[in-house]
């Protein structure tokens, strides 16, 4: 049975998963749902989907999971891919896993609607300078972490920590982040580009402000 991954292409989140899905080669189809028309906080999703009312939300027969992080952890699982070497690896995984929900798309996501889909007559300079000023901090973070690495958790090959902290990076719209600012991150966003199965958000999910003009 083909598992099927509720999502929309403007979702990071769901990016995250749909990245994963196709470099592990894992058979997939993607449903779309129709978040700015209100579709996640309908009662229908939330009572058959994801009470969260989020996206995404992957079902693969009987097996039901939303967050982008657990389902990331169920497709290691599932596939032996995306993973860790040791222990010690897994734990670093985890780590920027969490530090990426947390401190990374955790405010892109956020300055990213406010800047692009938020109606300009609602947008507070206010609260895009603050955001704007967190998101700079975590990119810091993330520029000085690949610092002669090649994967941010792991030594040999990508992992789910990549993916999982990646995934806001690719979109086009202005949210304060411009590649030639940090070659690090650029170089990784390259590397992780390279990998056979790559495709940019909008190719890889159904969706996209293109659709909404």
């Amino acid at each position: 049975m083909t598992a099927k991954l509720y999502c929309f292409g403007e979702s990071g989140h769901s990016y995250k998963v749909a990245l994963a899905l196709a470099l592990t080669g894992t058979p997939w189809e993607a449903r779309f749902v129709d978040f700015f028309n209100g579709e996640t906080r309908s009662p229908e999703f939330r009572q058959t989907l994801n009470v969260m009312g989020e996206c995404p939300v992957y079902i693969d027969g009987d097996l039901k999971l939303t967050q982008s992080a657990t389902i990331l952890l169920h497709l290691v699982d599932e596939t032996g891919k995306l993973g860790w070497a040791d222990a010690a690896e897994k734990a670093e995984v985890l780590r920027w896993m969490f530090w990426d929900n947390h401190k990374m798309s955790g405010q892109i996501g956020v300055q990213r609607f406010l800047m692009n889909f938020l109606p300009e007559e609602k947008r507070s300079p206010e609260i895009l300078a603050y955001v704007g000023g967190r998101c700079r901090a975590a990119l810091q973070v993330l520029e000085a972490a690949l610092e002669g690495r090649d994967w941010i958790a792991t030594s040999r090959e990508v992992s789910i920590a990549d993916l999982s902290c990646c995934s806001y990076l690719y979109y086009p719209e202005p949210f304060g982040f411009d590649r030639a600012d940090w070659p690090n991150i650029d170089a990784w966003l390259d590397r992780i580009a390279a990998l056979s199965g790559w495709a940019h958000p909008y190719d890889l999910m159904p969706g996209s402000p293109a659709d909404r003009a």
